[in-house]
This record gives C-alpha cells, sequence and structure tokens, in this order.
C-alpha cells in the first residue's frame, strides 16, 4: 500500500510539474498572440487611413472635373 502510494505521489508530482511548464508555455503564445493582434490592428488602421486618403483624392479629382464641365460649356 505504501508503496503504491509512492508511486501515486511521484505521479502527481509528475503531472503539477507538467502542468505547469504548459501553463507557462500557455502564458507566452497568449503574450506572442496579444502582440501580433496589436500589430495587425496597427496595420489594419495604417491601410484604412490610407484608403480613406485615396478615397478623399479621387473624390476631389472627380468633383474639380465635374466642375470644369459646366464653366467650359458656358464660355
Amino acid at each position: 500500500m505504501e508503496r503504491l502510494n509512492s508511486k501515486l505521489y511521484l505521479q502527481n508530482c509528475y503531472i503539477m510539474k507538467e502542468n505547469e511548464r504548459l501553463r507557462k508555455k500557455a502564458q507566452l503564445l497568449n503574450q506572442e498572440n496579444q502582440a501580433l493582434l496589436s500589430e495587425l490592428k496597427q496595420k489594419l488602421s495604417k491601410g484604412n487611413q490610407k484608403a480613406n486618403a485615396s478615397n478623399t483624392i479621387l473624390d476631389l479629382s472627380l468633383s474639380s472635373s465635374g466642375s470644369q464641365n459646366p464653366s467650359s460649356s458656358s464660355n
């Protein structure tokens, strides 16, 4: 009985050690995931700003060419 108890105790110690190792690994993966998510959000934000700037320039081009046509037709 004592031998079985010792065996179970050693298994328990091993399981707790493995659990701690996996917990640390999960924590590192979570930190890496958060960093990558933050980087992705920054890139998407910059991409949206560039797209909005391009759309604004395109809109200005269209509105300026639209305003030239009526003035040239009135001359």
